[in-house]
């Protein structure tokens, strides 16, 4: 199978969501202006961190990060890390060590520029994304996802940050 086309289906399998699929417009503009995303890995591929075609790599980047899903897909994505991995029909999918790991680059770059903020003043692993949606974890607990078209200047949802950051003081 195509690389991307196994990522889809793992996506699936942990978001336990059939419908998710690319949408092609945000393709097309993540394709079209990731210039820094060329420049990098052209570099790392210059020393030797990186192996193989780096536009295929790229084009496999760029359709991940146009994978859209529901508020409900990316809670439930949050709840399976929050639960070390497991699906909540009992499967485990990844080690508990690889969710650890995941939940941990979500708190320090998850949140992009303001990861060091985000994790002071929200407190839990949380990763967004373009289209305005954050997936949280409440490790143990349960999984949160939000949307907020908005985004600030670090390309985070201006709402949905706020959301977690009242949601969490006063709920949890």
């Amino acid at each position: 199978k195509e690389r991307f086309t196994r990522l889809l289906d793992f996506a699936k399998l942990i978001t336990e969501d059939d419908s998710l699929d690319i949408n092609y417009k945000i393709y097309c503009g993540e394709a079209d202006t990731g210039f820094r995303n060329f420049s990098m890995a052209y570099f790392l591929k210059g020393e030797g961190i990186i192996e193989g075609n780096v536009e295929e790599a790229l084009t496999v980047y760029f359709k991940q990060c146009s994978i859209e899903g529901t508020a409900k897909t990316i809670s439930t994505l949050g709840k399976f890390l929050a639960n070390d991995g497991v699906l909540s029909n009992g499967e485990r999918i990844i080690t508990t060590r690889m969710a650890k790991i995941i939940k941990t680059l979500m708190v320090t770059c998850g949140m992009y520029d303001s990861s060091g903020e985000f994790a002071v003043k929200v407190g839990i692993p949380s990763k967004s994304g373009v289209g305005g949606g954050i997936c949280s974890v409440v490790p143990g607990k349960m999984g949160i996802g939000v949307y907020g078209p908005a985004l600030d200047k670090k390309g985070n949802s201006l709402a949905g940050g706020y959301l977690l950051a009242i949601y969490l003081k006063n709920f949890l």
